[in-house]
């Protein structure tokens, strides 16, 4: 049987280029192609989808690397193996493994950062700005999607604007025991001036500074691992704003925080980031807003 013969077979069987490929490299290895050895572009040039299959990387370019800096696993200053100071901890008990297995934090805490639902836009004062028809909604969808899951909920943070206060209070009906508190560090505002910048969107530099040390007083008070004397894994809730949790997000994953912008949240979504007791951090979703029905979604 020829070779184009068995070629068509083969790929009548295989079905799909994966087979393709197969056979064309063996065929190359046995000489049927009349370039020389080693001339990879013009070896791969003949068939396009060959060409398509075969990756750009050859043994000769250079190996993608790791940019920026390695992962500072002490970014909450919760490292029990070091002091606040950053230097190693010098045991004064006897038996130093017990001591360092005491002051180990042992559960993971699970954070769902929830963006409130959609608002009244034209409101002037923040009372003002309650929720939309739709917003009362949005929360409803989210409230059943966060009660479907199934999980054991600590408590409920929730931002002290009205548009956050009431999200979480419509989402807490179908939590039932799960404690409900309130957060001024948690308002919305301006974290961090965004790269690239915005031209609609231009808060003067005085509001980066109140507004970004407070937003950074609130990622410390609720991002970090979990305490040693926590057993079980815990699941807190935290309704608040999209630049909020954007910035939370990018502090979390260790990313340029000046990338917040660069993400988009629909109004009700859920973001889950996942702390382990190493300090490593997991963004499980991001903005999930799946569980709505797809004439739901905003995100104003």
């Amino acid at each position: 049987m020829s070779y184009r013969k068995s070629l068509k077979l083969l790929c009548g069987f295989a079905g799909g280029s994966a087979a393709l490929v197969l056979a064309a490299a063996a065929a190359d290895s046995r000489g049927y192609f009349s370039e020389e050895r080693g001339d990879a572009v013009g070896r791969w040039s003949r068939f396009p989808v060959l060409r398509a299959a075969h990756p750009a990387w050859t043994p000769a370019s250079p190996a993608p690397v790791p940019a920026g800096q390695t992962w500072d696993y002490n970014w909450d200053k919760r490292d029990p193996s070091l002091m606040s100071n950053g230097k190693k901890k010098e045991s004064t008990n006897e038996d130093p493994s017990s001591e360092q297995d005491n002051s180990k934090p042992k559960a993971t805490r699970n954070i769902l950062l929830i963006r409130h639902s959609q608002y009244n836009l034209s409101g002037i004062s923040d009372k003002e700005r309650i929720l939309t028809p739709l917003g009362r909604e949005q929360a409803d969808f989210t409230g059943k999607r966060l009660a479907a899951l199934g999980l054991k909920y600590d408590v409920l943070i929730h931002s002290s604007m009205a548009r956050a206060t009431e999200t979480a209070h419509i989402i807490s009906k179908h939590l039932s025991g799960v404690e409900l508190l309130s957060c001024d560090l948690l308002r919305e505002g301006a974290p961090i001036e965004p790269v690239p910048p915005v031209p609609h969107w231009k808060p003067d530099a005085v509001q980066y500074h109140e507004d970004g040390a407070r937003i950074e007083a609130a990622f410390r008070r609720y991002i970090h691992r979990a305490d040693p004397k926590q057993k079980e894994d815990s699941y807190e809730i935290i309704v608040c704003h999209a630049n909020v949790i954007r910035y939370f997000v990018c502090r979390a994953l260790q990313f340029p925080p000046e990338g917040w912008l660069r993400m988009g949240l629909n109004n009700g979504s859920i973001t889950w980031l996942t702390i382990r007791p190493s300090g490593r951090v997991a963004l499980r979703a991001l903005g999930d807003a799946g569980f709505m029905p797809p004439d739901k979604l905003t995100r104003t």
